[in-house]
C-alpha cells in the first residue's frame, strides 16, 4: 500500500471522519424526518441543539465527554431563553452578549473541553439573535434546543456503547501515525540535500504534533476504568502497543549524532543514503501498523517485516570503509539503533496476531494514573483568573468588547439578513495569541471565497434537486469531519453547504454569497484589529514561562541519570514521569516559539537565541535517553567518582541556568550525594561512558550560555 491510499485509508478511519458522519446524520435527521409533517422550522431548532453539543463532544473518557456534552445542553438552553427575550431591545441585546461573551470564555480555565461548552453557548447565542419569537415562542424553542441537545447526546454516547474501543483504537492509529512521520523527518539529517538548520526545525515541529497525539491517548487510555484495569484481549493490546509505542518513540529521539559532521566525513559515501533508506522503511512499515490499529476492518496482509538483508548489507558498506575515513564507530552505533528500531517494530506487529495469553505482560507497576492531569472544577479557578495576568481574562474582555462593537456596528450599518454572520466571524477567529488570530482570519476570508465560488457554481449549473441534497450532504461531511484538524478546510465545505441549505430555504444565494463575504471580511478585520490592540499578551512575553519549564524537566531527567550512576535506580515509573515531562515541556516550548514567529516581526525579541535553546535542550534529553535507558538495562552499581562529575557539573549549569530564567529560589541548594571513594579497578567501558557524559556537562553548559546572552 503506497503512501497516498494510507492516507486516505487514515483518513476515512479516523475519529475527524467518524465524528463527521455522526455530526451530520444528528443534524440533518431532524430536519428532514420533521420537513416530512411540515414541521421543517421545528426541525431546524433541534438542529441548532445537536449542532451546539457536538462542538463539546471531543474525544476522551466516555464519562467526560457525558458531563460536556449534557453542561453544554443545560448552558444552551440558558442561553436561549435569554436571548430569546434580550432581542427584544438592542441595549438588552448588546448587554447580554457582553456578558455571555466573557463568562462562558471564561470557562476556558478549565481546559479544552469547558473552552468547548462555552463555545457552544456563544454559538447558540448568536444564532438565536435573528430569530423573530414572541414569549411563548422563546420557551418552545428553548424546549427544541434541549431535545435536539439531548439527542446528539444520546446518538454519541450510543455510538460508544455498541463501539467502545473504537475511539481508543482511531486516537492510537492517529499517534503511531505521527511518530511514524517523525521517524521519516530523522531520515532527512541523513539526506545530503536538505539543510540540517531546517531538518531541526521540521523536527522540533514534528514533536509538537506527537506530545499532543500522545496527551489524547494517555486521556482516553489512562482516564478510563474500561483500559486501566483491562482483561479483553483488546484492551490489553490497546495499552500494550501505545506503552510499547511511547518506547519506540524514546529510542526514535535517543537516536541523536553530530550530523555535520557525519556528512562532512561520509557525504561522498553512500552510507548515508543507505541509512536514510532504511529509517524510510522503518517509517513506511510503523505507518501501515497504525493503519492497522485504526482500521475498523482488516487491511492487506503484509509480508512478514525483515531488514536483516539491508542491514547486513548496510553493515559490509561500513566495514569496507576500515580506517579510511577514520573511526567507524559512529556508524557502527547508527547499525545497531536501527537494528533494534526494527526488532521493536517486528514485536509490536507481532502483538497484534498474539493471542490473548501472550499480552499478559504486566504494566500495573507504572500507575498509569499518574501520566494524565485531572483538573478541578471550582470558583476558586475563576476567581483566580480575574485579573489582567490572566491571559484566559485578557481574551474573555478582548473577545467581549468586540462581539460588542460587532454588533453596534451591524445595527448601524443595516444590511442584508444575516448580520450575525459578523459576530460568528469574530468568534471563531478572535483567539487568545495574535498569531492563531491572524491564520483563522486568513482561512476564513479564503475559505468563504473558495466555498462561495463552488456553492454558486453548483447551485447555477446543477439545477437538480436530489443532486443538490447530495453535495449538501457532502459538504457537511467535509466541514464536520475537518472542524478539529482543517479549519480553512472545514469553512471551503461549510460555506456551499449553507448556501444551498439557503437556497432550498428560498433566498437568493448570489445575493447570500456577496453578504457572506462581507460579513467574513468586516468579523475578520474586527477580530484581528482587536488581537493587536486589545490587552495583547505577545509571546515574547510569555516564553520564560515554558523555558522554565522545560529546563526543569531536563534537569529533572539529569538527575535521574545521576542516580542511575550512583546505584539509587529510579522506579520504572519514576524515569518514565521525567521522561513525559521532557516531551511536554519541549512540545510547549516549541510551539510557543512558532506562535512567537508568526507575529508582527517587531515584536519577536531573540528568536535566534530561543530556538539555539530549544535545540540545545532537544540533544540534552536525546543524550540523557540513551545513556539512562542503557544503565537501566544493566546491574546496578555505583561509578567511580570521575564518572559521576560531569553529570553533576551538568546539574549545577542546569540549576543555575534555570535561576537566571526567574526561577525562585526556594530555600538552599539539596546537597548532591556523598561520592563512593572506596577503591576499586575503573572498568574498562568506563572511558567511552565518560565521553558521552562529558558531552552532555558541555550541552549543559552551551545552554547555560545561551541564557546569559538571553539575560545580557
Amino acid at each position: 500500500m503506497n503512501r497516498p491510499t494510507r492516507q486516505v485509508g487514515y483518513f476515512l478511519s479516523s475519529q475527524y471522519f467518524s465524528d463527521g458522519l455522526r455530526t451530520t446524520l444528528a443534524i440533518l435527521l431532524p430536519s428532514l424526518v420533521l420537513a416530512q409533517f411540515d414541521a421543517l422550522t421545528t426541525g431546524m431548532a433541534m438542529s441548532i441543539g445537536a449542532l451546539g453539543v457536538s462542538l463539546s463532544d471531543a474525544p476522551g473518557p466516555v464519562m467526560h465527554r457525558r458531563n460536556g456534552m449534557l453542561a453544554t445542553v443545560l448552558s444552551t438552553v440558558l442561553v436561549t431563553l435569554l436571548t430569546g427575550f434580550a432581542r427584544l431591545n438592542d441595549y438588552t441585546l448588546a448587554i447580554e452578549i457582553l456578558v455571555v461573551s466573557f463568562v462562558f470564555s471564561m470557562l476556558a480555565v478549565y481546559g479544552t473541553r469547558a473552552t468547548s461548552v462555552g463555545t457552544g453557548a456563544i454559538l447558540i447565542m448568536i444564532l438565536m439573535m435573528e430569530r423573530p419569537l414572541d414569549a411563548v415562542g422563546v420557551v418552545k424553542e428553548s424546549g427544541l434546543i434541549l431535545a435536539g441537545g439531548l439527542w446528539y447526546t444520546g446518538i454519541s454516547l450510543l455510538a460508544s456503547r455498541l463501539q467502545p474501543y473504537r475511539l481508543a483504537q482511531q486516537t492510537l492509529g492517529q499517534c503511531i501515525h505521527e511518530v511514524a512521520k517523525f521517524l521519516h523527518v530523522k531520515s532527512e539529517f541523513y539526506t545530503l540535500s536538505t539543510q540540517l538548520d531546517t531538518d531541526y526545525r521540521h523536527l522540533v515541529s514534528q514533536q509538537v504534533a506527537v506530545s499532543e497525539k500522545q496527551d489524547a491517548v494517555r486521556e482516553v487510555l489512562f482516564k478510563s476504568r474500561r483500559f486501566v484495569a483491562e482483561t479483553t484481549r483488546t484492551g490489553r493490546l490497546l495499552v500494550l502497543t501505545f506503552v510499547d509505542i511511547v518506547d519506540l518513540y524514546e529510542q526514535m529521539v535517543a537516536m541523536y549524532y553530530d550530523y555535520e559532521a557525519l556528512r562532512k566525513r561520509f557525504g561522498h559515501t553512500d552510507i548515508l543514503p543507505m541509512i536514510a533508506g532504511l529509517i524510510r522503511q522503518l517509517a513506511n512499515e510503523l505507518d501501515h501498523i497504525g493503519l492497522a490499529v485504526q482500521s475498523p476492518v482488516a487491511v492487506p496482509s503484509r509480508p512478514a517485516f525483515d531488514l536483516t538483508p539491508q542491514l547486513e548489507t548496510l553493515k559490509q558498506a561500513i566495514d569496507e570503509l576500515g580506517d579510511r575515513e577514520g573511526s567507524t564507530l559512529v556508524l557502527k552505533k547508527i547499525l545497531i539503533n536501527l537494528r533494534n528500531l526494527g526488532q521493536r517494530i517486528s514485536t509490536i506487529r507481532n502483538n497484534m496476531k498474539a493471542p490473548a495469553s501472550v499480552l499478559s505482560k504486566n504494566n500495573d507497576d507504572l500507575e498509569f494514573g499518574r501520566f494524565v492531569s485531572h483538573q478541578e472544577i471550582d470558583f476558586k479557578s475563576i476567581r483566580n483568573n480575574l485579573s489582567f495576568n490572566s491571559s484566559v481574562f485578557r481574551h474573555s474582555l478582548r473577545l467581549a468588547l468586540t462581539m460588542l462593537m460587532g454588533f453596534v456596528l451591524t445595527r448601524l450599518l443595516a444590511y442584508g439578513h444575516h448580520s450575525y454572520w459578523v459576530l460568528l466571524t469574530i468568534s471563531v477567529i478572535l483567539k487568545p495569541a495574535f498569531s492563531l488570530t491572524r491564520q483563522r482570519n486568513f482561512e476564513r476570508i479564503g475559505g468563504t471565497l473558495a466555498g462561495g465560488i463552488v456553492g454558486a457554481l453548483i447551485l447555477t449549473f446543477v439545477n437538480n434537486r436530489p443532486v443538490q441534497i447530495g453535495f449538501m450532504i457532502v459538504f457537511m461531511v467535509g466541514a464536520y469531519s475537518a472542524q478539529r484538524v482543517n479549519y480553512i478546510v472545514m469553512v471551503f465545505f461549510l460555506t456551499p453547504y449553507i448556501l444551498i441549505l439557503l437556497n432550498f430555504l428560498g433566498v437568493n444565494y448570489l445575493g447570500v454569497v456577496e453578504e457572506r463575504f462581507l460579513d467574513t471580511l468586516m468579523g475578520g478585520l474586527l477580530a484581528l484589529a482587536a488581537g493587536y490592540v486589545l490587552f495583547p499578551r505577545w509571546e515574547s512575553d510569555q516564553l520564560q514561562l515554558p523555558m522554565r519549564n522545560t529546563l526543569r524537566a531536563n534537569l529533572r531527567y539529569v538527575q535521574v541519570l545521576l542516580n542511575c550512576l550512583t546505584s539509587r535506580t529510579p522506579s520504572l515509573v519514576e524515569y518514565k514521569l521525567a521522561r513525559k515531562d521532557v516531551y511536554v515541556s519541549s512540545a510547549n516550548l516549541s510551539a510557543a516559539l512558532d506562535r512567537m514567529l508568526s507575529e508582527p516581526k517587531h515584536k519577536q525579541r531573540n528568536e535566534k537565541l530561543i530556538y539555539e535553546f530549544v535545540v540545545l535542550n532537544h540533544i540534552l534529553s536525546a543524550n540523557v535517553a540513551t545513556l539512562t535507558s542503557d544503565l537501566l538495562n544493566e546491574p546496578s552499581k555505583t561509578y567511580p567518582a570521575p564518572v559521576q562529575r560531569p553529570v553533576r557539573r551538568a546539574i549545577v549549569s542546569l540549576t543555575d541556568g534555570l535561576y537566571r530564567l526567574g526561577e525562585p529560589r526556594i530555600g538552599p541548594t539539596p546537597e548532591q550525594p556523598a561520592l563512593d571513594s572506596s577503591p576499586g579497578k575503573t572498568p574498562p567501558d568506563d572511558a567511552q561512558l565518560s565521553e558521552h557524559l562529558n558531552f552532555v556537562q558541555q550541552v549543559s553548559s552551551d545552554i547555560g550560555k545561551v541564557i546569559e546572552r538571553l539575560n545580557g
